[in-house]
């Protein structure tokens, strides 16, 4: 596939880990667990493909209601695995974490600090993990942080426009989505990149997460090749 027809920014929705787990009579952390191999192996695809922009959907504001012990499960879970996304650095890949960090440990948000900070000056794509994340609440915060410079006086000039808006966004700086992909047969975007995505492609898929490899990544982008984006015109 030519570079001229892949998307400049994909966002996966890695969806499934749990029914993974189930379909196998195993705990749903297993399938976590699972999942985290299949996204570092999935990273390596997207990097070899050439794509400029990955965000991947790692953990929702509506994750976060989920039973404590599983909660607890993924976040140290994504905790072991920062030490081994910070490995992509010698792939010339940039690391952006983006969504309520606060969340997490203050360990684990300084690991992901380090992790942003060592990766900064790199050149190659930029992979982006959306955790703790959601679209309205991302919006809400920049609406927040609009208001609050106009109250202080920091911006009494400013005009709001969609380009000016984006850069209140955890996003800021990044093009907008190109292609959705979800996995796990859901059909649905469950409050990802609300903003961002307005005009993507979506591609849907049964596979779940842990089962998702790179012929299910090249099927997919080989699909968003065949569209005709038209962006409301003829």
């Amino acid at each position: 596939m030519s570079n001229a027809k892949l998307p400049v920014h994909v966002g996966i929705i890695m969806d499934g880990n749990g029914r993974w787990a189930k379909k196998r009579g195993l705990p749903r952390k297993l399938g976590h667990r699972e999942g985290g191999k299949v996204f570092r192996k999935i990273v390596e695809a997207c990097i070899d493909l050439d794509l400029q922009y990955v965000t991947f959907y790692a953990l929702s504001t509506e994750n976060t209601s989920r039973p404590k012990e599983e909660v607890e499960a993924l976040v140290k879970l994504f905790d072991e695995y920062l030490d081994d996304i910070r490995e992509m650095s010698d792939k010339n890949t940039r690391l952006r974490f983006i969504g309520g960090l606060e969340f997490f440990p203050k360990t684990t948000c300084k690991k992901m600090q380090d992790a942003e900070t060592a990766t900064a000056s790199n050149t190659g794509m930029t992979c982006c993990l959306a955790l703790n994340y959601g679209g309205r609440s991302e919006i809400i915060r920049a609406v927040s942080q609009i208001i609050s410079e106009h109250a202080t006086g920091i911006s009494p000039t400013w005009e709001l426009s969609e380009e000016n808006f984006a850069n209140y966004l955890y996003t800021r700086g990044m093009p907008n989505v190109d292609l959705v992909i979800r996995t796990g047969g859901e059909r649905r975007i469950s409050n990802f990149l609300l903003w961002q995505a307005a005009y993507a492609e979506y591609y849907f898929t049964d596979v779940l997460w842990p089962d998702f490899g790179k012929e299910n990544l090249a099927t997919a982008l080989g699909d968003y090749a065949e569209r005709n984006r038209r962006f409301g015109g003829l």
